[in-house]
């Protein structure tokens, strides 16, 4: 919609997990490093945490982008709070047969893959995505699998990725002895406010843009109502951008940042229930719509996306 007008070549704040758009700031670097240091190194365990929309998945999918040619990798990233038989799904996910009902069977049909697998000189990495869902259960069967090794090497690794949860659920007591075998661990946080510039210029500037669309004092709003969450700050600066290409603002203000966080809570679908508010009068401003009927700003609602509104700056 607004791409030719900003001179890019794509939408550069999409939230869907695009590796290529990946910024590599300090936390998300130190992060693909424990990654890579636990897969190239035969770490049993790796475990990456991180806040939700903070880009864990877009980090896995870059792992899995520049693995060398000797790993197979199998992903599950449909986890749900019970799993069921979790051999079916990690055959699944190495493209294996999982027709066998029998357990011992299945575990037999995976310990000659990952066999075959090392005698072929090729190291095996099952990724875990969300997997705060699995129950203590399946990580404790998980922990079962890794047992599965020749002399010094483990057959299988195993990286889990979830949200701050899956850390509290490995602190657990009954989980001491899976806590152990993990080698690699890091927990993502989100961006520093001063690597919000360099998070929005990174991103315009895959899509094709080389200088940037937002003024300073926009790009301060941001990282505060956002608190440096990757996902929010594209979901900003996306609308942003539909509004400045619809006013024909060359560069996108603060002024045009305070419109998109008014006009969320207004008609967007975090504000008030219709009928629930009385309508007023639109206001004037450049580009609105004359006789349009407007609801009044509604801070409440708008904490239900960007939270930090209700914090004093």
């Amino acid at each position: 919609m607004y791409e030719a007008f900003y001179g890019l070549s794509e939408n550069p704040f999409s939230i869907l997990p695009d590796p290529d758009y990946l910024y590599l700031g300090k936390r998300h670097s130190l992060a693909n490093t424990m990654l890579v240091y636990g897969v190239e190194h035969g770490a049993g365990f790796t475990v990456i945490t991180g806040d939700v929309g903070c880009g864990k998945t877009t980090l896995i999918r870059h792992l899995l982008n520049n693995l060398e040619q000797d790993v197979t990798v199998g992903l599950i990233s449909n986890t749900q709070h019970e799993v069921g038989a979790l051999l079916k799904w990690v055959l699944l996910s190495f493209d294996q047969s999982y027709d066998a009902t029998d357990k011992v069977a299945l575990f037999d049909q995976l310990q000659k893959f990952l066999i075959n697998q090392y005698g072929e000189g090729r190291r095996t990495v099952l990724i875990i995505d969300e997997a705060q869902n699995l129950p203590a259960a399946t990580l404790e069967e998980l922990r079962m699998l890794s047992n599965i090794n020749v002399d010094k090497n483990h057959l299988l690794q195993l990286v889990l990725v979830g949200q701050p949860q899956l850390r509290d659920l490995l602190r657990h007591r009954d989980l001491e002895q899976f806590a152990q075998r993990i080698s690699a661990d890091f927990h993502i946080g989100p961006l520093g406010s001063d690597e919000v510039p360099y998070y929005i210029r990174h991103r315009l500037g895959v899509a094709g843009r080389d200088t940037m669309l937002f003024d300073d004092n926009a790009i301060s709003r941001i990282a505060s109502v956002t608190k440096g969450v990757p996902r929010k700050i594209n979901v900003l600066c996306d609308t942003a951008l539909v509004y400045g290409f619809a006013l024909e603002a060359q560069i996108i203000s603060v002024d045009i940042i305070e419109e998109v966080l008014k006009d969320k809570t207004r008609n967007g679908i975090f504000g008030p229930t219709a009928g629930s508010v009385s309508p007023v009068a639109s206001k004037e401003r450049p580009g609105a719509p004359r006789n349009v009927t407007e609801f009044p700003y509604d801070e409440d609602s708008a904490r239900l996306l960007f939270p930090s509104l209700s914090e004093k700056e």
